[in-house]
């Protein structure tokens, strides 16, 4: 080839450097896109045939210049960002989104700007769903994976069938017998109560009730206790209630101590039978004081206790709520999506699901922060964040770009010292080709 060769090997430099920009450009121009992974240009050398030698030992091989083995991309974990989306996620470690097309094709991405469309399905900007592993009616997780929606915007009500009390009956109160009808009349008066527990149930429409548990000690060691409801709620017999002043009984029953005041028998273990009057159905609660000795065969300490000198609730609950609409989500590092309820309660909607692969870097990219399953990357492994070698996911937070522009700089300032050089060569070699030319004048 001679001097002419000096020309094609120059001329392989400016294309590779050429090719090399343009993936320094591209990723100078994606610093601020978030979840963008930087690219760089693989350089082989190029080798013609052998110069003289005979194939010997010491034959020369004639260089032919440089090509482009290939564009690497770099998944090194970006910056996280705090953002105020609940529904923009980051994924700390390794793995990637799984999101779907109308028609079911799937993408991957590390780029976690996700909204709810007008179905209430959680998409990216692209329109994209993202996929994640379902929930059953009462919120528990399975294995199923598919669209991740959030149109579980209300959730039914629950009627009350347990309400759980705990405290301290004073030891030292005189003993009364009120009558009913005088707790009808009078509950307030401390000679027919000693004590009181507010407590609001719910019945089968999600309909809350106020009643008061009323504590009177008609004996030593034995308290009797009785529930009342506004007889507008309630269908009672009508020695069971006081229309003057509202008043209905609906529950009656008796709790026993033995001598070191803990808590012995409690009548009807049951429950009581409560019937509202708004076409609910019949309601039968159950009216738990703790742990009883002898009814429960407890060690009569975890509910309510008969001690000193002083009555006290100390700790209330009861299984029953109201209809609530959903007001807001919670996004766990474990991708588990829970909803909150104006009613005040929880519940699972789903779990975002991660995936990984042997080789991200044989993935390809296809734009839109979007990468496609190919022969070299392996097969997908579908798994929880923070589960096994998955990362973990963070809420409210984007990973950034991690696209160094330093180090961009720096290697655009080095393939354009690269360019101007392989150009200098061609313009030497023009110049040597014409001093041959004018050999011949």
């Amino acid at each position: 080839m001679g001097i002419t060769s000096a020309f094609f090997a120059a001329t392989s430099g400016i294309n590779a450097t050429s090719r090399a920009l343009s993936e320094i450009g591209n990723n100078i121009a994606n610093a601020q896109t978030v979840g963008y992974k930087s690219r760089s240009v693989s350089f082989g050398d190029l080798f013609g045939a052998t110069i003289g030698g005979g194939g010997t030992s010491n034959a020369l091989v004639e260089g032919r210049g440089v090509r482009v083995l290939g564009i690497d991309p770099s998944f090194t974990q970006g910056s996280l960002q705090t953002t105020s989306n609940a529904l923009d996620l980051a994924i700390d470690g390794d793995g990637f989104f799984q999101v779907n097309d109308a028609i079911g094709s799937t993408f991957f991405s590390r780029a976690g700007q996700f909204s709810v469309d007008s179905s209430g399905a959680i998409v990216s900007p692209a329109g994209l769903r993202l996929q994640g592993f379902q929930v059953d009616t009462s919120g528990n997780v399975t294995g199923a994976i598919g669209d991740l929606t959030l149109t579980t915007t209300q959730q039914i009500g629950v009627p009350t069938t347990e309400v759980d009390v705990s405290g301290n009956l004073k030891a030292d109160e005189p003993i009364i017998a009120p009558t009913n009808a005088q707790l009808l009349a009078d509950p307030s008066n401390p000679s027919n109560t000693h004590h009181t527990t507010p407590v609001r149930v719910f019945d089968s429409l999600g309909v809350g009730h106020d009643v008061n548990v009323l504590y009177a000690k008609t004996a030593n060691n034995t308290w009797q206790y009785s529930v009342l409801a506004n007889n507008n709620e309630v269908t009672v017999l009508p020695a069971n209630e006081n229309t003057t002043t509202g008043n209905a009984l609906v529950a009656q029953g008796t709790l026993t101590f033995n001598s070191s005041g803990l808590l012995l028998t409690e009548s009807n273990p049951a429950g009581h039978a409560i019937t509202f009057s708004n076409g609910s159905a019949a309601a039968n609660i159950i009216f738990d004081f703790g742990t009883s000795i002898t009814t429960d065969g407890g060690a009569g300490t975890d509910g309510f206790l008969q001690q000193g000198s002083a009555s006290v609730n100390l700790a209330l609950s009861q299984d029953g709520f109201a209809n609530g609409t959903l007001i807001g989500t919670n996004i766990g590092e474990d991708g588990t999506i829970t909803g909150r309820f104006s009613n005040g309660t929880t519940q699972n909607l789903g779990q975002v699901a991660l995936t990984r692969f042997i080789n991200p870097d044989g993935l390809a990219p296809i734009g839109r922060n979007l990468f496609i399953q190919s022969g070299d990357s392996g097969t997908p492994l579908i798994g929880s964040p923070g589960s096994g070698s998955f990362g973990k996911v963070s809420a409210s937070t984007l990973e950034a770009s991690n696209v160094d522009l330093g180090d961009e700089l720096v290697d655009m300032i080095t393939m354009q010292r690269g360019f101007q050089a392989n150009s200098r060569i061609i313009t030497t070699t023009n110049d040597l080709l014409g001093e041959l030319v004018n050999l011949a004048r």
